[in-house]
């Protein structure tokens, strides 16, 4: 069966906020680099350490795009924040969405291995080295980027690139920049980046069949929770 559009006729953003969307990204990280920069001169006791260093970062980038994506929903098109970006926990199999993600997690782990996908360091995991920073790494990595991403690109582009092209194109297409976003830290290298797009087009499947972001949210958070579990199962953390 071929998915049809059940985006509820459609966003009201438009191909045109994708773009402007898309033009602030790079001016709002230069604006995040120079303001972490002069708050660290200033007060340096906030920033004892690397991974509060980095995590400052994306949270301040994280706050200036949402501000953007604000603006565009429910300032430029009068519409509700977060229902107009699909975010409703009402939707049937919510337990499928918790379950899903750690059994996606071990078939993308498979699929590593039959691309012979090479074991790069991981930046997110590097920046753990005790109780505290595991508990901050987690809380980031299992909330708060899941969050962020599926609002932008499952919630924000999905549906536009779905009223456009079809459903099935538009969790395809969704996916790849959600993987190329993932890139740098995956040091470019293909498999790694075909890894997190399969993972992106599950993702966006779960949008799809749930009609919710916060669908896609639940598989994309517990996804990410069951790497942590098998990070800390295979690594030897200071206090743990």
């Amino acid at each position: 069966m071929t998915p049809t559009d059940r985006t509820n006729g459609g966003p009201a953003w438009s191909w045109e906020d994708l773009a402007l969307i898309a033009g602030a990204a790079l001016p709002s990280l230069a604006i995040v680099a120079l303001l972490v920069r002069v708050v660290r001169s200033l007060l340096p006791a906030l920033f004892t350490s690397r991974t509060i260093t980095a995590l400052a970062f994306q949270l301040i980038w994280y706050a200036l795009m949402l501000g953007a994506l604000h603006a565009i929903v429910a300032w430029r098109y009068g519409q509700p924040f977060w229902s107009s970006l699909g975010w409703t926990f009402q939707f049937r199999g919510s337990w499928i969405c918790a379950i899903s993600g750690p059994v996606l997690a071990i078939l993308i782990s498979a699929l590593g291995v039959a691309l012979r996908a090479p074991d790069l360091p991981n930046p997110i995991t590097q920046m753990i080295t005790g109780r505290g920073s595991l508990a901050m790494v987690m809380a980031f990595g299992v909330i708060l980027a899941p969050l962020f991403e599926e609002l932008f690109f499952r919630g924000f582009l999905f549906p536009v690139l779905a009223r456009s092209l079809g459903a099935w194109p538009g969790i395809v297409l969704t996916a790849v920049p959600f993987a190329l976003l993932h890139g740098s830290q995956n040091q470019w290298a293909w498999q790694q980046i075909t890894l997190v797009g399969v993972a992106g087009v599950a993702f966006g499947y779960a949008r799809y069949r749930t009609s919710s972001t916060a669908g896609a949210f639940l598989v994309h958070s517990t996804y990410n929770l069951m790497e942590f579990v098998g990070f800390v199962m295979t690594s030897r953390i200071p206090g743990l």
